[in-house]
This record gives C-alpha cells, structure tokens and sequence, in this order.
C-alpha cells in the first residue's frame, strides 16, 4: 500500500511539474502578464475591465498583438484608447482579437470566418504554411494556458467601422 501511495504521488508531483512547465496553470492573462512582449497587451485588458474575464473559466482563443504591434499604431492612438471615456472602443477592439472556444493553429482553415467575441467576424486565410487573422501574421501559435490558447501576431487588427 505504501508504495502505491508513493508511487501515486510521485506520478502527480510530474503531472503537477509537467504542466507548470507548459504554461497550462496559468490562464490567459497571467501568461500574458508573465511574457514582457505582452505589457501593452496586459495594460490594455486591464484598461478595459477584461482581466477578470480572460482569467476566467473560458476557453478562449486570443490572438495577441505584440508590444511592437501597439506600438505600430498611429501616433496617439493607444494612448486615446487607454482614456476611461474611451473604453467602450477598447474592449470592441480587444473581443475582436478573442474567439469563444479553444482554437489550435490546425483548427484554422484558410477562409474562414472567425466569430469574435465582440460580435463580428475576423477572415483567416492561410498561406504558404503561415495562418493570418485579417492582416496580421500570426507569429507563434498555440501558447497554452489553462482556460485556452494564445496566438501571437504582429498587428493589432480592427473590427469593421474602426
């Protein structure tokens, strides 16, 4: 009995080790918030009230903009869009970079219409082996964490009318 216990809690000591190495015991704003490329982004969930929800049970699929990314942006735009009176316009662009469900970069067909989190849909299109959400380039995929995945791209991208 002794070493069935034993052996029981050392396969769960690996299981435990196994996926903190992975990344999965965090969920998807505490892996952002330990990666630096992701501080506008973290910044920006915090702004807009979305912590609580991207920490939340999901899953959710998040195509993350880089810090360059925001940076790329026109001059003053980010730092409009982090003013309380404009928050509202925040999270419509931050649900349009999220996707209800676990989405791995294999689930994305080249076409298809991504329905986000803020109502609209954003196009896929895969060329050459590389997926693209609308027109950023997704530069690494399939970051997990414990209430779904991440896929970093290089651009922030816009919901319609934006």
């Amino acid at each position: 009995m002794k070493k069935v216990t034993l052996l029981v809690a050392m396969a769960f000591a690996f299981c435990v080790s196994l996926t903190s190495s992975f990344g999965q015991s965090k969920n998807i704003v505490e892996t952002a918030s330990a990666n630096p490329d992701f501080s506008t982004l973290v910044s920006a969930i915090k702004a807009a009230g979305l912590a609580e929800t991207l920490s939340g049970n999901g899953p959710f699929t998040v195509f993350a903009p880089t810090n360059e990314a925001f940076a790329a942006l026109p001059a003053g735009t980010l730092e409009s869009l982090l003013k309380p009176e404009n928050k509202e316009k925040l999270v419509s662009i931050l649900t349009y970079h999220v996707v209800s469900g676990n989405v791995k970069s294999t689930d994305l067909k080249d076409g298809q219409k991504a329905k986000t989190v803020n109502g609209k849909e954003a196009k896929v299109s895969l060329k050459g082996g590389k997926a693209m959400v609308e027109n950023a380039n997704v530069t690494k995929a399939d970051i997990p964490t414990s209430n779904g995945v991440i896929h970093v791209i290089d651009k922030v991208i816009l919901p319609s009318g934006m």
